[in-house]
């Protein structure tokens, strides 16, 4: 793996980083989202800086070796945005291009909303620009009717709001199995079934017995090294902080209101996953949003599940190299 181990603390945080290349290249974030961590780009890292990037790959906070708290609202966006944009002025400040998945979105839209000094270029894996705008008038009401799921794919986020003290008790139980299950490729067989994800509320948490079942690893993700490293540090850290993400949408929302920025005019990226079944910008019009309100939006599809970081990584590197035009 072509990355060196990094910390930046400061008063209020402590940030542990991956990073590769020379610190006076170009940056070039990579954001994770939940339940990952900064190994989720390992495919990104040398790649980006054999092409005379500085790549940079965070643990959020909540995660690996970075700071973990004790609140819900010390995972706010606000907080979390913070974070990085201190890391960047550490490093050096500037114009970077930032990347981010899952959670890791929300992160790198913000930052664009409310620092744009910062940024020169933004890319999204899976999850859109005001997605919240859309969420639920986008869910496929024909394979999830109204009735039995009120919020659809989304049935985990508002489990998270109902109890979470459970959704945390249930994914804490066995970690090493609980990442087998939640790390799977996609397909298009799977197009037309359920998330497991809008399951959550009805079976009163993520797995049916209270515990992970023990599958088999999907070896296209993950390898038994990587599993091994998610394991312990969900382990170590639990999972309040990482559950604590889900759990500040009125403070989420506030902070958006008071940004700078409601529409996006810089270079952005979006590559969708063909197969993710919950952020399922494919099928349906979950990303409109993001096409009204970015001037400059190019789209890409990948054929992979949610977790194409790490699936396609090829086809991830790919698709951002030719739109960066290096």
């Amino acid at each position: 793996m072509q990355f060196s181990e990094n910390t930046y603390q400061n008063d209020r945080h402590k940030t542990f980083y991956l990073s590769a290349g020379k610190e006076n290249d170009k940056k070039i974030y990579f954001i994770h989202g939940w339940p990952e961590l900064s190994i989720s780009w390992r495919n990104q890292l040398g790649f980006f800086s054999d092409l005379g990037f500085h790549a940079i790959a965070p643990d959020m906070r909540g995660y690996g070796q970075s700071s973990v708290y004790s609140k819900h609202s010390d995972y706010a966006q606000q907080e979390i945005v913070k974070d990085m944009i201190d890391l960047h002025e550490h490093l050096g400040g500037g114009e970077a291009i930032w990347v981010g998945h899952d959670w890791g979105s929300p992160v790198v839209w913000n930052i664009a909303s409310n620092h744009d000094e910062f940024v020169d270029k933004i890319i999204s894996l899976c999850v859109p620009f005001r997605m919240q705008d859309s969420m639920i008038s986008s869910i496929d009401r024909n394979l999830y009717p109204e009735d039995d799921f009120p919020y659809g794919q989304w049935e985990y986020q508002f489990y998270y709001r109902e109890n979470f003290a459970e959704a945390q008790k249930q994914l804490e139980a066995n970690t090493y199995n609980t990442v087998k299950c939640l790390f799977r490729s996609g397909s298009k067989d799977t197009l037309d079934k359920h998330a497991q994800t809008a399951f959550v509320r009805k079976n009163n948490g993520w797995f049916k017995d209270g515990v992970a079942p023990n599958i088999p690893l999907d070896e296209n993700v993950l390898s038994e090294k990587e599993l091994e490293i998610y394991s312990k540090y969900l382990s170590d850290n639990g999972f309040f902080g990482p559950g604590s993400w889900y759990m500040n949408t009125e403070l989420n929302s506030e902070y958006f209101k008071k940004a700078p920025l409601k529409k996006l005019d810089k270079p952005i990226l979006f590559i969708h996953a063909k197969y993710d079944r919950v952020c399922d910008t494919c099928h349906t019009s979950l990303a409109d949003p993001m096409r009204e309100n970015c001037s400059n939006l190019k789209e890409a599809i990948i054929d992979s599940g949610h977790w194409m970081a790490q699936e396609k990584p090829d086809e991830v590197n790919s698709i951002i190299k030719e739109w960066l035009k290096v």
